[in-house]
């Protein structure tokens, strides 16, 4: 076992609660955190935010793997037309309304990585509190009675690893309006040792990477690049179908709002 798995253990095991939430997007990031949560043998379930653009093998996978399904209030089709503009890489609100809405109060394992893009590099950390009140720190602390000699106050108001000397780690970030924390145990591991250790743990993945997809996300994402949205729709056209039928009917609420 190499150094960073036994560091993603030990983050884990450095929290007390009933059960930890993986929330499994249903890629290769998320069965690597769920494994490590079995070999940390913590308590935890898996719940996958349904995008309702998932792609069918994605569905299936999920399914297979026994993982809870939370379905949204409002399909991605349905949210086209309420907001009356396509998502896009600087108007995100699908995120927020599909993935962002669960887990209010529970302590929330992800399998964010900093080598995934430069923004969660800099904005992101391996623990994250979401609040916007001085009382998440205290139930933070709380839920670990170990808390203050694992983790060390900084300058900055974020917390680090009491053996962490790396000025950009901070563990405990931002607070936003929402009342959870986040744990992201690989979230200083590089494409290399997500894969190193999917072969080591014989690990079953999605079937969307042994046709060639580089990540597994919902079908059209804007933050997907050209290419892969191409080759998406080429695969999957009745989703091509059901996003211009979503546009069309955008455009017609648009016109009923005089926009």
């Amino acid at each position: 076992m190499n150094d960073k798995v036994k560091q993603s253990i030990e983050y884990l095991k450095s929290f007390c609660s009933d059960t930890y939430t993986v929330l499994n997007s249903g890629g290769k990031d998320s069965a690597v955190v769920a494994e490590l949560c079995r070999m940390a043998d913590v308590p935890f379930k898996q719940v996958h935010n349904l995008t309702t653009v998932d792609a069918p093998e994605t569905v299936y996978y999920i399914r297979s793997q026994g993982i809870e399904i939370i379905r949204p209030k409002l399909s991605m089709w349905q949210l086209i037309v309420k907001k009356m503009l396509p998502p896009t890489r600087l108007m995100r609100y699908c995120c927020a309304e599909l993935k962002e809405t669960y887990g209010e109060g529970e302590l929330l394992v992800t399998g964010v990585r900093a080598a995934e893009s430069r923004t969660r590099k800099d904005n992101g950390g391996l623990i994250k509190i979401l609040d916007n009140t001085k009382k998440a720190l205290k139930e933070f602390k709380e839920i670990n009675e170990e808390f203050d000699k694992v983790f060390l106050k900084t300058d900055k108001g974020g917390w680090i690893l009491n053996n962490d000397n790396e000025a950009g780690r901070d563990i405990v970030e931002h607070c936003y309006k929402q009342h959870k924390i986040l744990i992201n145990p690989i979230f200083d591991w590089s494409d290399r040792d997500v894969w190193d250790f999917i072969r080591e743990r014989k690990i079953e993945l999605n079937p969307l990477y042994s046709q060639g997809y580089c990540r597994v996300g919902c079908i059209g994402c804007p933050m997907g690049s050209i290419p892969n949205r191409y080759k998406e729709f080429n695969q999957f056209p009745q989703y091509k179908k059901i996003y211009i039928h979503a546009f069309d009917r955008m455009i017609q609420n648009r016109l009923d709002h005089n926009m």
